[in-house]
C-alpha cells in the first residue's frame, strides 16, 4: 500500500514539474512553424509598412523561421481584427492593427470585437503623429494664426481626411472641441486621396497620419501646422505640437498595435515582445522607420494594455461628443 502511494506521489509530482516547465519549454520552441501576422487595411498603408518590415526583420531574427504577412482589409479594419479574434490562440496569428482598435468599438454599433475580452497586447511597436496640414496659399503660417483665421471665418474652411472614424478625422474633431473650431469634414477613401486633394487644392486643410505627408511637406508643396503627437517628431523637429501651438494636453497619434489572440500564452507573449523591441532596436530599420514619419515606442504588454485602455475611453468621449458616425 506504501508503495503504490509513493507510486502516485511520484507521478503527480513529475506532472506538476512538467506542466510548470511546458509554458517555458513552450516559447524555448517558438516559433515551430510559419507565423502569420494580419493587416487589418490594405497594401500600401502604414500598417502595412510597418508589419513587412517588422515581419522580414522578425523572420531573420529567429533563424528564417517565416513570419509571413496577410492583408485582410475592410469595415474599416474590423473584418482583420474580428478574424483574429477567433483564430486558435497559439502564437502563430497575430494582428498589427492602427487606432481602428481603440476607434471601432465606440465608432460602430456592433464592430465585431472587444478590444479588450478577444485579445492580449503584445506591443504598441510604434506610433505616428497626425499632422495637420495646408495648402501654401492658406492665410495662416502657424496654429495660432489658423486658429484665428478659422474662428474669424465660422463654417467657411474644409478639411480633408482619409474617412470618417479615421485616426486623423477624430484628431481633427478632438481640436474643433478642444478650441471650439467651426470645420467642415470632406472624407476621402484614404490617406493617399486626402493629401492630394489639399496638394490639389481642391481641400484647403488636411488632417492625416505623417507618413503620406512627408515628402510633399519637405518638398514645400505643403505647409505643415503642427503634429498631434506629445513630442515633436524626429524625422520633422521643426513641426511644433498642437500642445506647444497653445492648446494643452493635445494628443492624436496614430497606433500601430500588435495583440494576439486571448489566451496565447504568455511566454510566447514576453518573447514576442522582446523580439519586436529588439527589431525595432535595429539601426536600420529603426532609422527607415523614423525616417518616414514614425517614434518607436516598442512598449511592454502591461504599458500596451494601459495605453489601449485609455485610448478607448478617450476616442468614446470624442466620439460621442461629436456624434460621429462611419462612412
Amino acid at each position: 500500500m506504501k508503495a503504490a502511494w509513493f507510486d502516485s506521489a511520484s507521478r503527480l509530482f513529475a506532472l506538476l514539474v512538467l506542466a510548470v516547465a511546458a509554458p517555458g519549454a513552450l516559447a524555448q520552441d517558438y516559433p515551430a512553424k510559419p507565423v502569420k501576422i494580419v493587416i487589418a487595411f490594405a497594401p500600401g498603408g502604414p500598417s502595412d509598412i510597418v508589419g513587412r518590415l517588422l515581419a522580414q526583420k522578425l523572420t531573420e531574427n529567429f533563424g528564417d523561421k517565416p513570419f509571413l504577412v496577410e492583408n485582410r482589409p475592410g469595415a474599416g479594419g474590423n473584418i482583420g481584427i474580428a478574424q483574429v479574434a477567433r483564430t486558435a490562440p497559439d502564437g502563430y496569428t497575430l494582428l498589427l492593427v492602427s487606432s481602428a482598435f481603440v476607434i471601432n468599438p465606440s465608432l460602430y454599433t456592433n464592430a465585431g470585437f472587444d478590444a479588450i475580452k478577444d485579445f492580449v497586447p503584445i506591443t504598441l511597436a510604434v506610433t505616428s503623429p497626425n499632422v495637420i496640414v495646408t495648402t501654401p496659399a492658406f492665410p495662416a503660417k502657424d496654429m495660432a494664426e489658423f486658429i484665428s483665421v478659422v474662428k474669424a471665418n465660422p463654417g467657411k474652411y474644409d478639411y480633408a481626411s482619409p474617412g470618417g472614424g479615421t485616426g486623423p478625422h477624430l484628431s481633427a474633431e478632438l481640436l474643433k472641441l478642444r478650441a471650439q473650431l467651426s470645420l467642415q469634414h470632406v472624407p476621402y477613401n484614404g490617406g493617399g486621396p486626402a493629401v492630394q486633394a489639399v496638394l490639389g487644392a481642391q481641400v484647403p486643410i488636411g488632417f492625416s497620419a505623417l507618413p503620406p505627408a512627408v515628402s510633399h511637406i519637405k518638398a514645400g508643396k505643403m505647409r505643415a501646422l503642427a503634429v498631434t503627437s506629445s513630442v515633436r517628431v524626429p524625422a520633422m523637429p521643426d513641426i511644433p505640437t498642437v500642445a506647444e501651438s497653445g492648446i494643452p494636453d493635445f494628443e492624436g497619434d496614430t497606433l500601430q498595435l500588435i495583440v494576439a489572440p486571448a489566451g496565447t500564452p504568455p511566454a510566447i507573449v514576453n518573447k514576442l515582445q522582446a523580439e519586436i523591441a529588439r527589431a525595432l532596436a535595429d539601426p536600420a530599420l529603426r532609422d527607415r522607420l523614423i525616417g518616414m514619419g514614425f517614434i518607436i515606442v516598442a512598449s511592454t504588454p502591461e504599458q500596451t494594455a494601459l495605453k489601449i485602455r485609455s485610448e478607448l475611453d478617450k476616442w468614446a468621449r470624442v466620439i460621442k461628443a461629436g456624434n460621429i458616425k462611419p462612412d
